[in-house]
């Protein structure tokens, strides 16, 4: 599919600490939406989990809402016709009646109609450390489908934080015509010190992509800590723009899909894949 116009574009990748006050989160994203786009961006990205974090099944489904009733959806489409822009809406939880919900990625276009949406695949069933695990199975029902969406200037696959850890499901999404990736997410310090960077790095450098990461950043409610680091990255592999540990930033850069194409013809690996017999 060749999209509308394929043109250099600017873009915005926000970094937040959320606590668990919805309202108060809501405003400061939209606050960050309405800067973005002050600063020029024509897509702006926001972080996994981007008006709650909580931890527990119990207070996180407190404050999940079916996709109609959540009123950081409709807030979120309000400040896109508002800004003109287009809004990746970080996450949010999203009730799917099997009492769990759904870890929901929306992109929202400028005339605040809902362009895309996309269910986190994997989760983040895991023990760092003797005191710190996270079963995300217990509480959110996994998605089972991958999603490129149409932006004028470019094709954009759509994931999640822990979803960065599954190289395949990226390079469906670069094979099915995503030409920019979003990963917006809440990693963990640990995993983040360790693994943000170069995870970022090759899923840019294996796909020739884009890949945009706005992050949670910060001390958030029962004790949980995440890294920070939001990043834009080119198909190349090279870090654009960097958040660091601060609380609240606004990365911009701008994207230009000439360079993903100059990245696949320099090495067409996503051409290059060959049928074999497994192990």
């Amino acid at each position: 599919m060749t999209v509308a116009d394929p043109r250099p574009f600017r873009v915005a990748c926000v970094q937040v600490n959320a606590g668990n006050d919805m309202d108060h989160n809501i405003w400061r994203a939209l606050d960050a939406v309405r800067r973005a786009r002050a600063g020029g961006a024509e897509l702006v990205l926001l972080p996994e989990n981007v008006v709650m974090m909580e931890l527990g099944r119990e207070n996180v489904l407190a404050q999940a809402r079916f996709e109609e009733d959540h009123p950081a959806l409709a807030a979120f489409r309000d400040v896109a016709r508002e800004t003109g822009a287009w809004v990746q809406a970080g996450t949010l939880a999203i009730l799917t009646g099997d009492g769990r919900a759904a870890n929901r990625a929306y992109l929202i276009a400028p005339d605040g109609s809902i362009a895309a949406w996309y269910d986190k695949i994997h989760m983040f069933d895991v023990d760092l450390s003797a005191d710190e695990s996270y079963r995300e199975s217990d509480t959110m029902h996994p998605g089972e489908r991958a999603v490129v969406a149409d932006l004028p200037w470019a094709r954009l696959g759509l994931s999640v934080c822990y979803d960065v850890r599954f190289p395949y499901l990226y390079r469906a999404l670069a094979q099915g015509g995503a030409e920019v990736l979003c990963v917006p997410a809440a990693f963990t310090v640990p995993t983040g010190q360790a693994h943000w960077h170069v995870l970022l790095r090759a899923r840019a450098i294996e796909t020739g992509c884009y890949v945009l990461a706005p992050a949670q950043c910060g001390q958030h409610p029962r004790d949980r800590r995440t890294y920070g680091h939001s990043l834009i990255v080119d198909p190349w592999g090279t870090v654009l723009a960097d958040a660091g540990e601060a609380d609240f930033d606004i990365l911009h850069a701008t994207l230009d899909p000439a360079q993903v194409a100059e990245a696949r013809r320099r090495v067409p690996s996503l051409a290059n894949d060959r049928l074999f017999t497994g192990p």
